[in-house]
């Protein structure tokens, strides 16, 4: 631990922990686990999302197994060269939406490396049950097809049929190597393509999508906290999201379902207290023509608003929550306004890493005045106004993925 704090930046200090990783991995659990705080922003968000940006110049030894569309009709083959036998749990992703960094192709296997380390770390899963997998199938990233770094293939990235051949394949290499029972997470994968994924595998093989689900469930149960200080039941709030991808849509249902659960009304009742503002602005019921299948249930009865400021005025939510992947989204004006007609208003700025928040920790409480109750993605540090320490909570799927990997 002294020689990492050593480092003055945190991506050295990140490359000293894969090469401890690798070249001693018992004691590069020792420290993470009884380091927790400390290392974890360091593994793991925000820090992971800089490797992932720089991993082909940062890149000396592969960790986990890279699969790429050259090898389509021998997948079986490449996973039985892994040398662990009995794997528990792959996190896999395509790298198309690298947190809220997007398109970042082969890189992303910084990702499943990271997740995986929490299943042991947090979860108590040995890490020889662990498969870290990245299926390279091209990217759109204009900027690491040019770089002379980039160590995925350099083609624009296979869609329709070709991917979904390409993925079944995959999907059914993985059961008939490691039988019924291997947990699959899918991880960043660009939300046309999560959804049916999770909708194609999920009866048949045992699949969760963290971003819409484990994202869904740590943010509900930071409700449940939050509205111990609020105080009412999840039904008598109102929320208001920005960002209507796999993360807002997924956090959404879940709200609905357990608001749902406790007063025994129909989801679709429940659905109406649960807004979405994505990139043209509110949605609601004329619009539904044009919008996704995931973003149909959020369209509801309303005339056309614009923005999120205006949206915020118009809909008047308890509860702002950001999925949205862009810095900065929350402005002064709409922190200003919600904590106008609220005694302590819950604002949760979700996007990952740190550099993607919608606001940070000190403008959160600045510009209510000290009332928000706030929880991000990443995590901050405390912040002092008029003479209070606020600590902002962290909503990150650290709190469920390793346990829930565990228990299943």
């Amino acid at each position: 631990m002294h020689n990492i704090r050593q480092y003055q930046l945190p991506l050295q200090r990140y490359m000293a922990m894969m090469d401890l990783q690798e070249g001693n991995e018992r004691l590069f659990y020792k420290l993470l686990i009884d380091n927790v705080e400390e290392l974890l922003p360091i593994v793991y968000t925000p820090t992971v999302g800089e490797a992932c940006q720089k991993y082909g110049s940062i890149f000396s030894r592969p960790q986990g197994l890279y699969i790429s569309l050259k090898e389509k009709g021998k997948i079986l083959e490449v996973l039985k060269n892994w040398p662990e036998r009995s794997i528990q749990v792959i996190v896999v992703t395509d790298g198309e939406r690298i947190l809220g960094l997007g398109d970042l192709g082969c890189q992303g296997m910084g990702i499943p490396v990271g997740k995986l380390s929490l299943y042991t770390a947090l979860g108590g899963v040995r890490p020889s049950a662990c498969l870290p997998i990245t299926l390279d199938v091209g990217t759109n990233n204009e900027e690491l097809l040019n770089d002379e770094f980039y160590i995925g293939l350099r083609q624009r990235r296979v869609t329709g049929q070709e991917y979904a051949d390409f993925l079944h394949e995959f999907m059914a290499a993985v059961k008939q190597n490691y039988g019924e029972k291997v947990l699959i997470q899918f991880e960043d994968f660009a939300n046309h393509n999560a959804f049916d994924l999770l909708a194609r595998y999920g009866t048949t093989h045992l699949v969760f999508n963290d971003d819409i689900q484990g994202t869904a469930s740590v943010v509900l149960a930071g409700l449940v906290a939050a509205l111990k200080l609020v105080g009412g039941t999840l039904a008598e709030h109102t929320y208001l999201f920005l960002g209507a991808g796999e993360a807002g849509t997924g956090i959404a249902e879940l709200i609905a379902l357990e608001m749902s659960r406790q007063t025994k009304t129909p989801i679709d009742e429940c659905r109406k207290k649960i807004w979405l503002v994505d990139s043209k602005g509110l949605i609601v019921s004329t619009r539904k023509e044009s919008l996704q299948h995931f973003k149909k249930p959020w369209a509801h009865e309303h005339e056309h608003v614009g923005n999120l400021l205006d949206a915020v005025n118009a809909i008047k939510p308890t509860v702002l929550i950001g999925t949205s992947g862009k810095g900065q989204t929350f402005t002064q004006e709409v922190v200003e306004a919600i904590s106008s007609f609220n005694e302590m208003p819950i604002i949760l700025a979700l996007s990952n890493p740190t550099s993607q928040a919608e606001c940070t920790a000190e403008q959160a409480y600045t510009w209510s005045k000290g009332r928000a109750v706030f929880a991000t993605g990443s995590p901050f540090d405390p912040v002092e106004y008029n003479g209070k320490t606020h600590v902002p909570g962290q909503a990150n799927n650290a709190y469920i993925f390793p346990g829930f990997g565990l228990g299943v």
